[in-house]
């Protein structure tokens, strides 16, 4: 529990407007699906973003809070492409279609940053992204 603790720490002194963005990512992510859990769409969200989060916490344990963090989010390149698939049937004038879009646009926006940032701390920019002091 400490981890996850020191890594919110981390998340909460990034310069603005990341701590919104990572606020806005867990809101659609974690408690979106709560309120349309009984659809499979909503079941594989939660895993897929629990599942990330457990890697991000093992990364995040052995490098610190450095760009290669974005690996985390690795399980949401199926989703995203799933979710694609599922648009055609999926109604998007409703509160349940909403949310889906919004997961897909939000997640693909922030699979192209995990992109650049994984991609640049393999260049060599490894250095923490926040100070570690907390």
């Amino acid at each position: 529990m400490r981890l996850v603790v020191r890594f919110m720490k981390s998340v909460f002194s990034m310069k603005a407007p990341w701590p919104l963005w990572v606020v806005l990512l867990m809101a659609l992510n974690m408690m979106g699906p709560l309120f349309f859990i009984h659809t499979l769409e909503a079941k594989a969200v939660l895993i897929s973003t629990l599942a990330g989060g457990m890697f991000m916490m093992l990364l995040f344990s052995g490098y610190g809070f450095v760009r290669l963090l974005g690996l985390g989010h690795i399980f949401w390149v199926p989703l995203v492409i799933w979710l694609g698939l599922r648009i055609p049937e999926i109604a998007l004038d409703t509160p349940f279609g909403i949310w889906v879009a919004l997961v897909l646009g939000f997640n693909i926006l922030s699979l192209v940053m995990d992109t650049l940032d994984v991609s640049l701390y393999f260049m060599g920019d490894r250095k923490p992204l926040v100070s570690q002091r907390h």
